[in-house]
């Protein structure tokens, strides 16, 4: 997937009302993309101590989005950013690292 489609995702989103839906979301997207790139990092025997939790974290980022989509289409908020998404573990991971990307330029 490529960046420009991970910003729509991440600007669709974004307009929901659901701010603390949005912000479990984006709080786990943090925390699976420091891990993510912790366990890039890291040696084999470090990998397999913390490969448990980084498959958990990334478990709970997709759940988020699950919630959230969820939640926006019982009350009629638009979600064709979770279909944009879709159901591939790789790239929903890559959107966690996207989200946090966009937060740290922003940020500046």
């Amino acid at each position: 997937m490529t960046i420009n489609k991970f910003a729509e995702i991440f600007s669709e989103f974004s307009k929901s009302k659901y701010i603390d839906l949005k912000d479990e979301l984006i709080f786990l997207a943090i925390r699976y993309s420091r891990l993510r790139v912790d366990w890039k990092l890291s040696s084999d025997e470090e990998r397999i101590e913390m490969d448990e939790s980084r498959t958990r974290c990334h478990i709970a980022f997709i759940d988020a989005c699950n919630i959230l989509s969820r939640n926006m289409e019982s009350s009629g908020e638009e979600i064709e950013w979770r279909r944009k998404l879709g159901n591939e573990r790789k790239v929903i991971g890559d959107f966690a690292c996207y989200v946090h990307y966009i937060l740290g330029i922003e940020a500046a």
